[in-house]
């Protein structure tokens, strides 16, 4: 396994890339930009021109991981050879938030099984109940077979999201890799770091990823009363304060975001499941503990790749983290370079979601306000 990798900050920078790029047989490649980047199809169509064996996705982000550091507005491009392991691509599209399950088994079941290592999927970030797709994809895979990546992003604007599943990009597209025989080695970790407050509230109504009341009240009342003067930038400060559910047995413990308010019926839209009868409490940020839920992601990686040379570490952080540690943020990259050594390619975006299990054995979950890594070598 080979990596090289790019940075462009600005349009007419990607002509340079003739001159640097080598890995002319690479099987995939990651982009990750803004949306100028991204939806340039000329920029595609050269890049597409020197690597023309590869499978190439990427998406439109709320920022870029480049090596050490993070970006804003630039397109970062990572070109990967892999020598004894076979990557397959599979593409769908997602219209309707209400079918994500389905589309999730669909996808599956169109991947063959045989020699199945691992997925990395890459989602548009809008129009999609994210926990609802993981689920239906985990439904579709053997059991051993886990899966990490994330959702697209529009910086804080949630207006719309674009995916490169190898074409030029568009809404409302997933891309998929899947990886083949024993000697990819990956490994991943998803932690968080926030802070619950103020009174845990029982979900008295909720469809799907719709919150409509928490104990009887509507949804929308109770996050303006504890939002107070953050209140009036809805959905954008809900990144501030995201929403921690958990079920009786506490089996079922996740974080969700807003993605959307709806006025009239004073409720609040999210990217991911809000069961009814679950158990709700805000949270709100302790940036010492974001800083070490991004070590222990790393350290998670390392336990469970049981390889010692990996290669690629592709970072997936949700753009609510990046938005609260501000010029922190690249504490939290940094703490990641320091565990897994000045060997391994780092390369990553700010996300709407994040895909991964919270552990070695446990089943991939759909996350939000996460540091998820996915940790990549290949045994030769």
């Amino acid at each position: 396994m080979v990596v090289e990798q790019f940075k462009f900050n600005e349009i007419n920078d990607i002509d340079k890339l003739s001159e640097m790029c080598t890995l002319v047989e690479s099987n995939l490649i990651l982009m990750f930009g803004s949306k100028e980047f991204i939806c340039n199809k000329d920029i595609f169509d050269k890049i597409r021109g020197y690597y023309k064996t590869a499978y190439i996705i990427g998406c439109s982000t709320a920022g870029e991981v480049y090596n050490d550091q993070v970006n804003d507005n630039v397109l970062t491009v990572t070109a990967i050879k892999f020598k004894r392991t076979e990557v397959k691509f599979f593409q769908s599209k997602i219209f309707d938030s209400k079918q994500c399950y389905k589309q999730g088994i669909k996808i599956a079941n169109s991947i063959p099984k045989e020699n199945l290592s691992h997925l990395f999927v890459l989602s548009e970030g809008m129009n999609i109940n994210g926990s609802k797709f993981i689920e239906g994809l985990v439904d579709g895979l053997p059991e051993e077979v886990k899966i990490t990546g994330g959702l697209a992003a529009d910086d804080d604007r949630y207006f719309e999201t674009f995916v490169i599943a190898n074409d030029y990009a568009e809404e409302n597209s997933v891309a998929v890799i899947a990886f083949y025989g024993e000697n990819i080695k990956i490994g991943y970790g998803s932690v968080g770091g926030w802070n619950t407050f103020g009174i845990e509230r029982k979900i008295t109504k909720a469809n799907e990823n719709i919150l409509y009341e928490l104990d009887g009240k509507p949804a929308l009342d109770l996050y303006v009363e504890y939002l107070g003067e953050y209140a009036k930038d809805l959905p954008a400060s809900g990144l501030f304060f995201p929403l921690n559910i958990r079920s009786d047995d506490n089996k079922f413990n996740v974080v969700r975001t807003v993605s959307s308010i709806n006025e009239k019926e004073r409720s609040l839209k999210y990217v991911g499941e809000i069961p009814k009868g679950y158990h709700a409490r805000l949270m709100r940020a302790n940036f010492n503990n974001l800083i070490n839920g991004a070590a222990k992601a790393a350290e998670n990686c390392i336990k469970s790749i049981s390889y010692n040379k990996p290669q690629l570490g592709i970072i997936v952080s949700c753009c609510g983290r990046k938005f609260v540690l501000n010029q922190m943020c690249d504490e939290e990259i940094e703490v990641v370079r320091n565990i897994f050594g000045k060997d391994v390619v780092l390369t990553g975006f700010y996300s709407y979601g994040e895909i991964a299990p919270s552990n070695k054995d446990s089943v991939t979950e759909f996350h939000n306000q996460t540091m998820t890594i996915t940790l990549i070598g290949e045994e030769e």
